[in-house]
């Protein structure tokens, strides 16, 4: 009998002590905010909760190259403005000089400032990011990635742009000087219609550029809608529930109270009162 009681005395602590054990989980659940504690509580949760995390860690990676792209597009963007006006100019230039009215002193002055204009595209055409990296590639175009199975270059290469029909825009520019300074106008002509080309060639381009402006602002949008869903699904997986682990906490303590109350009442009673 007296093993018996023992026993029984044995099992009850045990129990007040699981009881407490949860009592405290309970409360560092509440005060932390997260409800796995550690992976073996729910292993189901913690693996989703890891891969969760995985994702939001390459998406972070993706927005990171999304901002890096569309401050890239943004300055081709004003490159390929400055292209387009500088090329405008250049054709006004050789058109005037084509003149009849067009005396010899003033086609120097021209070809002159077709010169600079050549050397202003030069200079367009190596323009650098806040990296210290050129926004048109010397190479190949820079292909960046903007999700697991998305990449592309979001600007064109220094060649796709600044080169038409294997010459460059600034050497174009500088034939159409040399024709001028000769006053060759059967070459003028050739150039004004080079000139025509090149145009069309960097306004197409500059069209791409934006259109991959466009393409990022929708990646990025669609990046922020996928990075909201994901933190909500961790939190309800992760994030302790205020309002159920407060009610749990209440339970729990009422019923650690009761366990103890009443094993406090069966040790003061004597082994006769027991054996009785």
């Amino acid at each position: 009998m007296i093993n018996a009681v023992g026993n029984r005395m044995t099992r009850e602590i045990a129990r007040q002590q699981k009881l407490a054990d949860a009592l405290e989980r309970t409360q560092i659940q509440i005060s932390g905010g997260k409800k796995l504690l550690r992976m073996s509580d729910d292993p189901v949760a913690a693996r989703r909760i890891a891969t969760i995390g995985t994702t939001q860690a390459s998406m972070t990676a993706w927005s990171a190259n999304v901002n890096a792209a569309d401050a890239l597009v943004s300055q081709a963007d004003g490159v390929m403005k400055s292209v387009s006006n500088l090329m405008t100019r250049a054709r006004e230039l050789t058109l005037s000089a084509a003149s009849d009215t067009t005396n010899p002193a003033d086609r120097a002055t021209i070809a002159a400032e077709l010169g600079t204009i050549a050397d202003e595209l030069d200079a367009l055409a190596a323009t650098r990011d806040s990296n210290g990296e050129p926004v048109f590639a010397t190479g190949t175009a820079r292909v960046m990635r903007f999700d697991s199975d998305l990449s592309f270059a979001p600007v064109p290469s220094a060649a796709d742009v600044f080169v038409v029909g294997g010459n460059s825009l600034s050497t174009g520019i500088r034939d159409a000087a040399a024709a001028v300074a000769a006053g060759d106008k059967a070459m003028m002509g050739a150039s004004i219609t080079a000139l025509d080309t090149a145009i069309s060639h960097a306004a197409d381009k500059h069209a791409e550029i934006g259109l991959s402006g466009g393409r990022l602002d929708r990646i990025a949008d669609g990046l922020a809608a996928r990075g909201i869903t994901l933190k909500d699904e961790r939190s309800s997986v992760e994030d302790t529930d205020l309002d159920v682990a407060i009610a749990q906490l209440n339970a729990q303590d009422l019923t650690l109270q009761a366990a103890q109350a009443a094993f406090a009442k069966i040790n003061r009673q004597s082994l006769f009162d027991i054996l009785n």
